[in-house]
């Protein structure tokens, strides 16, 4: 459906919502004998447009108006670019159809099992088809769809038996496959029902990060598996560094040519190639980071992601969506096998264990003793009795000794919570956290400066030199957490002679040898040593475990797990030495039991019934509109006999009394935040009620815009 040229570019009229009156016919271009109306989603972000919209379809453009084709359409009186959805015999628009402009390309690059996750992803997160479409289907690279139209129909990828797939790099893996799955339990059987065909779903938590025992090969085990009995497999990990360490894997179980890498890291060009040699078949398994999971892989069998509790697998554009409900949403829509890994276990994850929907594949305890290292808690009794100040010391006495002893056997990794030199400061008496008086942000000295440095917030900039705790009215500051660059100066001092590595922020190492050196990282950026760490000092777990977010502890245990998964089993002297004093999280780390964490942590979840107990939505923007939409959505809803949990408005950022508290008149326009909660069986009609509000809104511009997100693991 497209308006009158009579109106005004950028106008939005109620005709576009209402259709036209029916008008005859108007002379022009014979339109196509069969299927002569054209579904089209319009690419447009507004959401009251968030339909598909029929247009003819001229004789001219019949053979390459197919579905899944890109297109140009008037809409609006502006020409925009779109997908026909369907071809259709007769249109209900009730109004004369404007013609497709033309078709820009005749390749189909949004297939139907596609289309339809698209649409199960918009629906599930509130957003528009639009949004998710800019996610699914890479921009359009013209020369390669010349390349991709002339070439000869390229042979589709079919292995047979999996040792034939192996042939090409040399080792029969049909045994390998499930022995390397041995010690696990359901392991093997999980390998054997993929390559007999089945769609078995599991969540697998592998306990070593290198070595020929490392979770990119166990993975790798299982696509080929998979491949064996003719289906495709997706793939999608956090980063580039996994991808490159899952693509290595993978090469020596597969053909190179059945492999396809699908990252924005590595440029247009290559990413569109790869979902070319996708759409061809003539590349059945797709590997790569978020938007991997909507990759056009005929006849899928098998969706894995690795450490779905990365917060790099939330894309960054609305609608917000991560890539771990994307793959459970294609999993159950195409019948495919699940396989979600990592050295921990998310809520998320064991929720999805508890109600049944995947069974749990765990390392058995004879096997996680002979294969994990040994960790010790410089907090426990026992160590205290040694050393009494390893309570208070930055590095404790047995953090020293296992890093020199370490060194005599190879590299040791230093994990600390923060990048740079000293980024935050706490009261000297109380160690309460120093925070400014204009906006509670938190204190830090900017660089290596000494004591005389001025400390200044990190939120507004604002100098702070006659700073007074809030908690005890004391006036001195002191260091709260000791930066990477730090660390690295100390530690530099206290081994003279062994060479230190850093890995944090902008020069993020992949790997390092197996040469004795400290390497200190920062959380997430650990590099993998060739062989495995000697040892693993895990510093600044209390600074961790006291963030304000509901996830603190489940991240951190995360954090813990990764970094130890990169230490040799206890049996090669690998030892890993952990600071925190906090019980439960540290308990989970020395009976290497991520599961019992979990676990442990959605009993608490489902008491208070918080996520993923129940699904959350947040409303974001400024405060009248937020109260406006937030209002308006529960008078929908309770006529709809949906009761919904709120929180809020809340405003985003504290302010003290300087500047006007939350309920002053200052703050009536500030960005504030509503919180609802609701169960997952009211899902359907909740986040209905949430695109139609959006529409709404949007078509009667009657106040400012808000963010709708839903499932947000950064807002609590």
């Amino acid at each position: 459906m497209a308006s009158d040229e009579s109106v005004p570019p950028g106008a939005v009229q109620l005709s576009l919502l209402q259709g036209f009156p029916a008008k005859a016919r108007p002379s022009g271009p014979p339109l196509a004998a069969h299927l002569p109306v054209a579904r089209v989603f319009v690419e447009t972000s507004l959401p009251h447009l968030d339909r598909p919209f029929d247009y003819s379809v001229p004789a001219e453009l019949d053979e390459a108006a197919q579905a899944g084709v890109r297109v140009k359409v008037s809409f609006n009186g502006q020409d925009l670019s779109g997908f026909i959805i369907e071809r259709t015999a007769e249109s209900d628009a009730g109004h004369t159809l404007v013609p497709l402009q033309k078709v820009v390309s005749p390749v189909v690059v949004l297939t139907p099992p596609v289309r339809d996750l698209v649409s199960a992803v918009a629906a599930r997160y509130a957003g528009t088809v639009s949004d998710v479409l800019r996610v699914a289907v890479p921009a359009r690279m013209a020369r390669l769809e010349k390349e991709f139209l002339t070439a000869p129909a390229a042979e589709p990828a079919a292995p047979g038996p999996l040792a034939d797939v192996g042939a090409a790099t040399g080792p029969d893996v049909t045994s390998g496959t499930e022995a390397d799955w041995v010690g696990y339990r359901n392991g093997p059987a999980f390998v054997r029902h993929l390559r007999d065909g089945g769609s078995p779903r599991a969540v697998f938590n592998p306990l070593q990060g290198f070595g020929p025992a490392a979770w990119p090969h166990l993975l790798a085990t299982a696509v080929a598996a998979v491949r064996a009995s003719g289906r495709g497999a997706v793939v999608v990990v956090p980063d580039y560094r996994d991808l490159d360490q899952l693509e290595k894997a993978l090469l020596a179980v597969l053909p190179a040519d059945d492999i396809a890498r699908l990252t924005a890291d590595d440029g247009p060009t290559p990413r569109y190639r790869s979902f070319l040699r996708l759409l061809a078949g003539s590349a059945r398994v797709a590997i790569g980071t978020r938007s991997a999971a909507f990759a056009p892989v005929r006849d899928l069998g098998l969706i894995a992601c690795w450490d779905d509790g990365d917060d790099l697998h939330i894309e960054q554009r609305a609608p917000y969506a991560h890539s771990r409900d994307v793959l459970l949403l294609r999993a159950d829509q195409e019948g495919a096998a699940c396989l979600m890994a990592g050295h921990s276990r998310s809520t998320e994850l064991q929720r999805l264990v508890e109600a049944g929907w995947a069974m749990p594949v765990e390392a058995d305890r004879a096997f996680a003793r002979r294969t994990v290292p040994r960790v010790l808690n410089t907090a426990d009794s026992f160590e205290q009795e040694r050393d009494p100040l390893a309570l208070v010391a930055r590095l404790p006495g047995a953090a020293w000794r296992a890093a020199k002893d370490g060194l005599e056997r190879g590299p040791v990794l230093v994990q600390v919570a923060r990048a740079g030199y000293a980024p935050s400061l706490v009261c000297e008496t109380c160690r309460e956290a120093a925070r400014c008086r204009a906006c509670q942000g938190p204190l830090a000295l900017a660089g290596a400066s000494g004591s005389s440095a001025i400390p200044q917030c990190r939120w507004c900039s604002m100098p702070a030199p006659e700073w007074q705790c809030a908690h005890c009215a004391g006036h001195k500051l002191r260091k709260g957490a000791t930066g990477v660059l730090r660390t690295a100066e100390e530690l530099g001092r206290a081994f003279p002679g062994k060479p230190v590595i850093t890995s944090s922020g902008g020069n993020i190492k992949a790997g390092v040898g197996g040469a004795k050196a400290l390497v200190v990282a920062t959380v997430g950026a650990e590099p993998v040593a060739e062989g495995g760490y000697a040892a693993a000092l895990l510093l600044d777990g209390d600074s961790l475990l006291r963030r304000e977010n509901l996830r603190a502890g489940e991240d951190t245990v995360r954090r813990w797990f990764n970094a130890a998964a990169l230490v040799r089993p206890a049996a090669d002297g690998g030892l890993v030495v952990i600071t925190a004093t906090e019980s439960v999280a540290v308990g989970a780390l020395l009976r290497w039991d991520p599961a019992g964490y979990a676990r442990r942590e959605l009993e608490l979840r489902m008491e208070l019934q918080l996520p993923p107990a129940v699904r959350i939505a947040s409303i974001t923007g400024p405060r009248a509109a937020v109260v406006h939409f937030s209002g308006t959505v529960e008078k929908e809803l309770a006529t709809a006999g949906v009761a919904l949990r709120t929180a809020g408005p809340a405003p985003l950022v504290l302010t003290g009394p300087a500047t006007g508290g939350a309920g002053s008149a200052a703050g009536a326009g500030e960005d504030a935040r509503t919180l609802l909660f609701f169960a997952y069986g009211q899902a359907a009609t909740v986040t209905r009620v949430l695109r139609a509000t959006k529409a709404a809104a949007a078509a009667k511009r009657s106040t400012e815009p808000v963010q709708v997100r839903l499932d947000g693991v950064d807002v609590l």
